[in-house]
Formats: structure tokens, C-alpha cells, sequence
């Protein structure tokens, strides 16, 4: 691993932890993890951003892992993850950086090009479509539905938490469609179990299902945007991919048809070399 350091960053209210590696004067890039992951998920980008000369800021986002977990759903809405970001690079000292976000940060990141747009240099997207053509997808195709059920059933009290932690966190593990090393593994378990934890990252969702998105279809993004798509996700419809490229303005659309859902975890070394080709890219 290239030289990282984590601290413990306040942010909009907040303590987060923070992986630090890179360059202080490179070109920063911020990675946002999804669920049920955490900020070391991006190990292997991390690194190779890193080597590359970038500034990488990885966090663990508002009640995953080591960072602060607010209690109730009204707390993870997503323009609070939004200035969670924002209040991070400018503890930074970074006014613009490049993004790039997966799963649930992938959320927070359409969510941040499209409201603060001057913030961001290059935007990369991984498996997650834009949330109009999600929330399009989630009314109308019956595929989508049944793929995203667990959304559904996150919104149940108390149930969730306990299905997500019985038989050793099997659950989590297997919706990560991974087959991890015994010590990642435990990596995982041991921010799955910090205390309030789980109900924390199943909050989002509470709040994302009491706060629907968008009915009217949004302007085009225009930040430069990378979309990278492992086609053998088994939550989410790659068709989905090009609908969202086609709300951006300058996108460009990577399928990797060997990956899943963790395309970045599946597809290393493919993922690091088109992330760094992008945030280079001066067009």
C-alpha cells in the first residue's frame, strides 16, 4: 500500500474517518463507498490513485465504520451526505476535486454533480444509475423490483438488523458477491459490529424510501462523467447504464462483462487504469 494515513476528520458537525494517501499539492480525488462496505473497500484505488501522484481522501460516510452514526433516519437524508463531503474537502483545504462513488456513494455523488457542480472536476460513477433513471426503473419494470427487494424490506423496524447479523453476518457478506480472504473478512465484520453501526447504514435507505426522488426528468449533467458497469450485477440492471450516460451531458459508458456489482473489488487493476485515464484527462 502506497504511505496512508487515517485521521479523524469533523465535518459538518460530525467526526469522520478519513484515509489519507497521496500528494498534498496532487490533484485530489475523493472515493465513496457504498453499502455494506467501507471506506477501505477502495484499498486497491487507493493505491494505485496514489502512485499516480493523486491526493486520495477515501472516508467512511456518516454511520459506517469508525465514523460518527447520528441516530434516526432523518439524519441520513441526502443532502446531509451531500455537505458531509462538501464540509470535508474544505476542512481539506480542496475548493474542487475529482469524484468517484459506488453504490450508495455513487448516490451521494450524482447527488453532488448535480446540485454543486463547480465543486467537482471529473465525476466517475460505478454501478449505480442516475437516481431519476433508477426511480424510473423501481415504478415501471417488475425485473428491477423484485432485484431490489432488500430496499424494500430494510424499511421494516428492527428485523433487518438482526437478519443482516445472524449466522456470522452471512447475509451481508453474500450481498457483497464476494469470496473474501479470512482476514477481509474479519475486516468487515469488525465495522459491521461497531456499535449502532448496522442500523446506521440501514438508515439510509429508511430515508431515501420516506423522501422519493425526483418526477420530472433533470437537466444534463455537464462535469465530465465515467460511468464503469460490471454487467454481472445481480441488483441492478445494467440497461440502466446507458439510460444514465445519456443524462450527461459528456459521458462515457465502461462495461466490464466478467465483473458484478463490485466492479472496482472484481476488475482491480482494469478499474484503476480507467479512473486515472479520466481524472487525467484534460477534455
Amino acid at each position: 500500500m502506497e504511505k496512508m494515513t487515517t485521521q479523524m476528520i469533523r465535518a459538518n458537525g460530525l467526526n469522520l474517518n478519513v484515509s489519507l494517501a497521496g500528494p498534498r499539492d496532487g490533484s485530489p480525488v475523493i472515493l465513496l463507498h457504498g453499502f455494506p462496505d467501507a471506506s477501505f473497500g477502495w484499498d486497491a484505488q487507493i493505491e494505485a490513485l496514489a502512485q499516480a501522484g493523486f491526493f486520495v481522501i477515501a472516508p467512511d460516510q456518516r454511520g459506517y465504520n469508525l465514523s460518527d452514526k447520528p441516530k434516526g433516519f432523518d439524519n441520513y437524508r441526502v443532502e446531509l451526505l451531500v455537505a458531509d463531503i462538501l464540509a470535508l474537502a474544505d476542512a481539506l483545504g480542496v475548493p474542487q476535486f475529482n469524484l468517484a462513488g459506488h453504490d450508495w456513494g455513487a448516490m451521494v455523488s450524482w447527488s453532488l454533480v448535480e446540485n454543486h457542480p463547480e465543486r467537482v472536476k471529473r465525476l466517475a460513477i460505478l454501478n449505480v444509475p442516475h437516481p431519476w433513471v433508477m426511480n424510473q426503473y423501481l415504478k415501471k419494470n417488475w425485473r428491477q423490483r423484485i432485484r431490489s427487494w432488500y430496499i424494500f424490506f430494510f424499511q421494516l423496524p428492527v428485523l433487518p438488523e438482526l437478519s443482516l447479523q445472524a449466522f456470522n453476518w452471512r447475509t451481508p457478506a453474500a450481498l457483497m458477491c464476494q469470496s473474501f480472504a479470512t482476514a477481509e473478512l474479519q475486516r468487515y465484520k469488525t465495522a459491521w459490529s461497531q456499535p449502532g453501526a448496522m442500523t446506521a447504514m440501514i438508515n439510509w435507505y429508511r430515508s431515501l424510501f420516506r423522501r422519493p426522488g425526483k418526477t420530472v426528468k433533470p437537466e444534463k449533467i455537464q462535469v465530465p462523467t465515467l460511468m464503469i458497469w460490471g454487467k454481472l450485477d445481480p441488483h441492478l440492471m445494467w440497461q440502466m447504464a446507458p439510460e444514465s450516460m445519456a443524462l450527461c451531458a459528456n459521458g462515457r459508458l465502461e462495461l466490464i462483462e466478467t465483473a458484478t456489482h463490485w466492479v472496482h473489488q472484481d476488475k482491480p487493476a482494469i478499474v484503476n487504469r480507467l479512473l486515472i485515464d479520466h481524472f487525467t484527462a484534460r477534455k
